[in-house]
Protein backbone atom coordinates (compact mmCIF):
# COMPACT_ATOMS: atom_id res chain seq x y z
CA UNK A 1 0.00 0.00 0.00
CA UNK A 2 2.90 2.18 0.27
CA UNK A 3 4.16 2.32 -2.99
CA UNK A 4 0.49 2.97 -4.15
CA UNK A 5 0.81 6.42 -1.50
CA UNK A 6 3.75 7.46 -4.03
CA UNK A 7 1.69 7.62 -7.04
CA UNK A 8 -0.37 10.09 -5.69
CA UNK A 9 0.48 13.12 -7.25
CA UNK A 10 0.90 11.35 -10.67
CA UNK A 11 -2.89 9.83 -9.88
CA UNK A 12 -3.63 13.70 -9.06
CA UNK A 13 -2.55 15.03 -12.28
CA UNK A 14 -3.89 12.36 -14.71
CA UNK A 15 -7.49 13.26 -12.68
CA UNK A 16 -6.49 17.34 -13.12
CA UNK A 17 -5.77 16.29 -16.82
CA UNK A 18 -8.93 14.10 -17.69
CA UNK A 19 -11.28 16.34 -15.95
CA UNK A 20 -9.97 19.50 -17.28
CA UNK A 21 -10.09 18.27 -21.24
CA UNK A 22 -13.54 17.16 -20.72
CA UNK A 23 -14.41 20.39 -18.67
CA UNK A 24 -13.24 22.62 -21.52
CA UNK A 25 -14.01 20.36 -24.47
CA UNK A 26 -18.01 20.91 -23.23
CA UNK A 27 -17.68 24.58 -21.63
CA UNK A 28 -16.07 26.05 -25.40
CA UNK A 29 -19.22 25.78 -27.51
CA UNK A 30 -21.44 27.30 -24.98
CA UNK A 31 -19.75 30.46 -25.27
CA UNK A 32 -18.16 30.35 -28.76
CA UNK A 33 -20.11 27.41 -30.77
CA UNK A 34 -23.45 26.57 -30.59
CA UNK A 35 -24.14 29.22 -28.31
CA UNK A 36 -27.71 29.60 -29.42
CA UNK A 37 -28.58 26.03 -28.64
CA UNK A 38 -26.96 25.92 -25.30
CA UNK A 39 -29.32 28.89 -24.46
CA UNK A 40 -32.28 26.59 -25.57
CA UNK A 41 -31.16 23.41 -23.71
CA UNK A 42 -30.77 25.39 -20.58
CA UNK A 43 -34.07 27.21 -20.64
CA UNK A 44 -35.20 23.43 -21.23
CA UNK A 45 -33.76 22.69 -18.25
CA UNK A 46 -35.32 25.15 -16.28
CA UNK A 47 -32.83 28.04 -16.05
CA UNK A 48 -32.46 30.85 -17.56
CA UNK A 49 -31.13 31.48 -20.47
CA UNK A 50 -27.63 33.21 -19.84
CA UNK A 51 -26.90 30.58 -17.78
CA UNK A 52 -25.50 28.74 -20.63
CA UNK A 53 -22.62 31.56 -20.87
CA UNK A 54 -22.13 31.13 -16.82
CA UNK A 55 -21.49 27.69 -17.46
CA UNK A 56 -19.11 28.31 -20.18
CA UNK A 57 -17.12 30.47 -18.29
CA UNK A 58 -16.73 28.23 -15.36
CA UNK A 59 -16.08 25.01 -17.77
CA UNK A 60 -13.68 26.74 -20.14
CA UNK A 61 -11.73 28.84 -17.40
CA UNK A 62 -12.15 25.88 -14.78
CA UNK A 63 -11.03 23.22 -16.64
CA UNK A 64 -7.85 25.05 -17.86
CA UNK A 65 -7.07 25.86 -14.21
CA UNK A 66 -7.37 22.14 -13.12
CA UNK A 67 -5.10 21.49 -16.04
CA UNK A 68 -2.70 23.71 -15.02
CA UNK A 69 -3.46 22.58 -11.17
CA UNK A 70 -3.52 26.10 -10.21
CA UNK A 71 -6.21 27.09 -7.77
CA UNK A 72 -7.26 23.49 -8.21
CA UNK A 73 -10.04 23.48 -4.73
CA UNK A 74 -11.46 26.54 -5.91
CA UNK A 75 -12.03 25.38 -9.19
CA UNK A 76 -13.01 21.47 -8.02
CA UNK A 77 -15.42 22.93 -6.07
CA UNK A 78 -16.88 25.60 -8.44
CA UNK A 79 -16.95 22.70 -10.54
CA UNK A 80 -18.16 20.17 -8.28
CA UNK A 81 -21.43 22.67 -7.58
CA UNK A 82 -22.37 22.96 -11.04
CA UNK A 83 -22.26 19.10 -11.90
CA UNK A 84 -24.38 18.42 -9.01
CA UNK A 85 -27.01 20.87 -10.08
CA UNK A 86 -26.77 19.21 -13.23
CA UNK A 87 -27.35 15.85 -11.97
CA UNK A 88 -29.88 16.75 -10.25
CA UNK A 89 -31.82 19.13 -12.76
CA UNK A 90 -31.42 16.31 -15.81
CA UNK A 91 -32.53 13.81 -13.11
CA UNK A 92 -36.10 15.95 -12.71
CA UNK A 93 -36.20 16.42 -16.61
CA UNK A 94 -35.56 13.13 -18.03
CA UNK A 95 -39.16 10.42 -17.77
CA UNK A 96 -37.27 7.73 -15.69
CA UNK A 97 -35.55 9.85 -12.80
CA UNK A 98 -34.16 6.75 -11.46
CA UNK A 99 -31.92 5.71 -14.01
CA UNK A 100 -28.51 6.76 -13.91
CA UNK A 101 -27.85 6.41 -17.45
CA UNK A 102 -29.49 9.74 -18.25
CA UNK A 103 -26.92 11.65 -15.31
CA UNK A 104 -23.93 9.45 -14.98
CA UNK A 105 -21.75 11.99 -16.75
CA UNK A 106 -22.59 15.00 -14.75
CA UNK A 107 -22.59 12.43 -11.56
CA UNK A 108 -19.32 11.50 -12.65
CA UNK A 109 -17.78 14.85 -13.28
CA UNK A 110 -18.95 16.50 -9.78
CA UNK A 111 -17.18 13.53 -7.79
CA UNK A 112 -14.05 13.74 -9.50
CA UNK A 113 -14.32 17.68 -8.88
CA UNK A 114 -15.24 17.51 -5.53
CA UNK A 115 -12.13 14.89 -4.92
CA UNK A 116 -9.66 17.90 -6.47
CA UNK A 117 -11.37 20.47 -4.47
CA UNK A 118 -11.04 18.23 -1.23
CA UNK A 119 -7.19 16.78 -1.99
CA UNK A 120 -5.73 20.25 -3.74
CA UNK A 121 -3.94 19.67 -7.04
CA UNK A 122 -0.98 17.55 -5.66
CA UNK A 123 3.07 18.21 -6.17
CA UNK A 124 2.56 18.28 -9.74
CA UNK A 125 1.01 21.19 -9.72
CA UNK A 126 1.59 25.39 -9.93
CA UNK A 127 -0.92 25.64 -6.95
CA UNK A 128 2.04 23.42 -5.27
CA UNK A 129 5.22 26.23 -7.04
CA UNK A 130 2.99 29.35 -6.06
CA UNK A 131 1.11 28.12 -2.98
CA UNK A 132 3.54 25.57 -0.92
CA UNK A 133 1.87 24.48 2.32
CA UNK A 134 3.83 25.82 5.20
CA UNK A 135 5.71 28.71 3.85
CA UNK A 136 2.44 30.80 5.05
CA UNK A 137 3.08 30.02 8.62
CA UNK A 138 4.66 32.58 10.92
CA UNK A 139 7.85 31.25 11.90
CA UNK A 140 8.99 30.93 15.27
CA UNK A 141 11.34 33.01 16.81
CA UNK A 142 13.80 32.39 19.93
CA UNK A 143 13.87 35.06 22.35
CA UNK A 144 17.34 35.77 23.65
CA UNK A 145 18.27 36.12 27.16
Amino acid sequence: MQSLEKLKPLALLLLRAALGVIFMYNGYPKLFGHTRESMQAFVHMGFPSYFAYIAGVLELFGGGLLIAGLFTRVAGLLLAVEMGIAAVQVGKIISAPRSVINYQLPLTLAAGAFVLAALGGGLISLDQIFFPEGRSSPRKSKAKD
